[in-house]
């Protein structure tokens, strides 16, 4: 237990100790002295033996220390950084989040420290200031150069070069000469301040309604939680700047998350174009740098407005005020590696923590959201048309019972008639289909061998544009073959169902003159390629678009006025008790790409199922027809959210030792009132990367307290020997 003085077995001086979070797996801090002179409080990032090594850690609050030990035997904390210290709440929020997921503390607080250059102040900049005009000998460039650093304010020597048009030498030259001082500059925001009043808000009608509605609740700058839903296309990201803009002049940080950060340029733009400059980025596809600064500047307050994926929740804001999360319902939104967390729902607990208000936003809200909406604990804001009045796209479902494709292909006529008639519109279409590559499977006709991935239970799918088969979960590649391995026959190898890269093929054969697109997360050229070919949609630029999911996310098409789904049915063929809601989020996402910008458009939908609820809540555009059904089928099974779920996964290199492990447990588990425990049984992906996989379903009623179950369900268990690995997931998105 810290005791800021303590007199230990007779010693002249007082040893202070402290409790140190250390980026690793331990359930508790570890106890440090703090040296004589060194300042540390709770929050202080600081460097800390580990063992052999020195690692990042962050001072705790007293009461977590976990060590007795005497103060003697304890080493020393190696360095304070010059670093404002994580915030209380924010130290509540890891904790609270660690228990929550029953993670260890460390592993949480990680996602917190992932810039560890960041922790010292930026270098200052070199800069020079104009203190003299005698210059022996006056040309066109110098005179330049002088008129530019006239102007009273210090310039970098390559801003100078650039902004003067001469060389570097012109600039030495003068330094030589003693025109110039050397004077060191705080180093620059990352991006410029946000100006709230910078453009007039666009709203009109029921936009500029809910908006007031939003900047009152956001107003009260205490905790609440406001739920924006609107058809696609219906300016809620309009009315939810009016909360930034509102947040922004309290002066209070903003965080908005966003499901796909790296392909959301157009929301960047729109962001400008209300404010004046954009906010900073955060996600996986920063550069380091660039990464180290936001974090800097966030946690000193320079950042005033973040737009990150899921991670930029956990970072160190100084004043935060304000969490958006845009695309509430996508499932990207939960981390399935390490710890386990469900973004939005963590949103909503740093803001009830942090006493400010949340703002969740979606045309297809979760289920959870609209339970919770419709039970008053949300504030629910509704958009029910589209902004300046642009319709929503005339929806029909083409019945591919009665309009089989041709041989050979999976695009019905109807299809077809469709694209060619906006072809000849010269207007863009849209075909959405979930599934990246060539063909899923791949089989010989003469012996059945179809081609499987050796270190998982799933099929490896053809990616023809790279002439590769690879899987999607662990990412083995090999070149297709051009001979069965089974049976060596040449030229018997043949694809089966369609990806996006085949239905590219195929339309490419009924429309040869036509401009098309591939848009895929694995297209070679990465995220640079994506967003250039995004632009290039925007301005007209292609005529057909085939995509996977990531065209279903907030991307505006002024020309796009047909969308075709090739395969809707796709999502409700596996046992995801959410694969209703998620295929019905999804098909309305993906059809409200069309027509946005006030053209007439439509948008064709081939099913086999065409009398499923889905489908028919599709067309007839009678959501909240389809949210009753379901609520009222999860209330029935008692499932989320009038239940509770959690997962374990236990995995290992052996099949027999991940099955045993994974009974031992189900022998442990407590036996709890309104608790049951499902399984073991083989996970639907039963191996993945080499590692044999079972699973257990723990189901509970509302109110139950499914972490202390589990707690005590391990406590009592087989210890993890061998290869066993257990991973928890509380409130599971994925059942695979």
């Amino acid at each position: 237990m810290t005791k800021d003085s303590l007199n230990l077995f007779g010693e002249s001086a007082a040893v202070r100790t402290v409790p140190v979070l250390v980026p690793m797996p331990a359930p508790v801090p570890y106890s440090y002295k703090v040296p004589e002179h060194m300042h540390v409080e709770p929050g202080s990032i600081v460097q800390v033996p580990l063992g052999p090594r020195i690692v990042t850690g962050v001072v705790w609050d007293d009461e977590a220390s976990g060590d007795k030990v005497d103060a003697k035997k304890l080493r020393a904390i190696e360095h304070v950084f010059d670093c404002p210290p994580l915030a209380k709440d924010m130290r509540v929020f890891l904790d609270w989040v660690a228990a929550y997921t029953i993670s260890p503390p460390g592993l949480v607080a990680r996602m917190a420290l992932r810039a560890p250059t960041a922790f010292d102040p930026e270098p200052m900049v070199e800069a020079l200031r104009l203190v003299s005009k005698d210059v022996s000998r006056m040309t066109p460039a110098r005179e330049r150069v002088l008129e530019l650093a006239s102007d009273g304010f210090s310039w970098t020597r390559l801003g100078l070069v650039h902004a003067a048009g001469v060389s570097a030498s012109v600039v030495d030259g003068l330094v030589t000469q003693g025109v110039f001082e050397t004077v060191f500059l705080p180093p620059p925001p990352i991006v410029a301040a946000p100006d709230p009043d910078y453009a007039e808000p666009r709203l009109e009608g029921p936009q500029k309604a809910a908006g007031k509605v939003l900047v009152k609740s956001v107003g009260k700058a205490t905790f609440g939680v406001s739920l924006i839903d609107g058809v696609t296309g219906s300016g809620k990201t309009e009315v939810y700047f009016e909360a930034i803009a509102e947040t922004l002049r309290q002066g209070k940080q903003v965080l908005i998350l966003l499901p796909e950060i790296a392909l959301t340029a157009s929301f960047l733009d729109r962001f400008q174009d209300r404010f004046g400059s954009k906010p900073a980025e955060w996600h996986s596809d920063l550069a380091p740098k660039t990464r180290e600064k936001v974090w800097r500047q966030v946690v000193t307050g320079e950042v005033r407005v973040v737009a990150g994926a899921r991670s930029a929740l956990f970072l160190p804001f100084s004043e935060l005020g304000l969490i958006i999360v845009d695309e509430e319902h996508d499932p990207a939104f939960k981390q399935e590696d390490r710890v386990f967390y469900n973004a939005r729902d963590m949103a909503v607990v740093r803001g009830r923590i942090g006493d400010f208000p949340v703002v969740l936003v979606s045309a297809t809200p979760s289920v959870e959201s609209q339970v919770n909406a419709l039970q008053g604990r949300y504030e629910m804001i509704h958009l029910p048309t589209r902004f300046g009045e642009a319709a929503m796209p005339d929806l029909k479902l083409i019945d591919m019972r009665k309009h089989p494709p041709a041989r050979g292909g999976f695009l019905s006529r109807v299809m077809l008639k469709g694209i060619a008639k906006t072809l000849e519109k010269g207007e863009q279409s849209l075909l959405f289909l979930n599934r990246r590559g060539y063909a899923p499977l791949t089989l010989c006709r003469v012996c059945g061998h179809r081609f499987q991935c050796p270190d998982c239970s799933s099929w490896l799918v053809e990616h023809r544009f790279r002439g590769q088969i690879q899987c999607h979960h662990c990412g083995h590649s090999e070149p297709t073959p051009d001979a069965c391995p089974e049976c060596g026959t040449l030229d018997h190898l043949v694809a089966c169902g369609p990806g996006v890269e085949r239905i590219a093929e195929e339309v490419d054969s009924h429309f040869p003159d036509a401009r098309t697109i591939v848009l895929s997360s694995d297209m070679a050229g990465g995220v640079k390629r994506l967003r250039l070919e995004l632009e290039a949609i925007a301005k007209g630029e292609a005529d057909i678009i085939i995509g996977t999911q990531l065209v279903a996310k907030g991307h505006n098409f002024p020309l796009m006025t047909l969308v075709g789904i090739v395969d809707a049915d796709l999502g409700l063929a596996n046992g995801d008790p959410r694969a209703a809601e998620r295929t019905f989020q999804l098909l309305s996402q993906v059809t409200g790409r069309a027509g946005r910008t006030g053209l007439k458009s439509h948008g064709l939908i081939q099913t086999y199922q065409p009398g499923h609820p889905v489908m028919q809540a599709i067309v007839s555009g009678d959501a909240e027809a389809f949210y009753d059904r379901e609520i009222h089928e999860r209330e029935k099974a008692l499932l989320p959210p009038f239940g509770r779920l959690a997962s374990v996964i236990v995995s290992a290199a052996d099949r027999a030792e991940a099955e045993g492990h994974a009974r031992g447990l189900r022998r442990s588990a407590p036996n709890a009132d309104g608790i049951s425990v499902l399984g073991p049984a083989e996970a639907p992906l039963a191996l993945v990367r080499g590692r044999y996989r079972f699973r257990l379903l723990i189901h509970g009623r509302r109110n139950s307290d499914l972490q202390a179950f589990l707690r005590a369900m391990l406590a009592a268990g087989p210890k993890q020997r061998g290869s066993v690995q257990v991973q928890l997931d509380i409130d599971p998105q994925s059942f695979l």
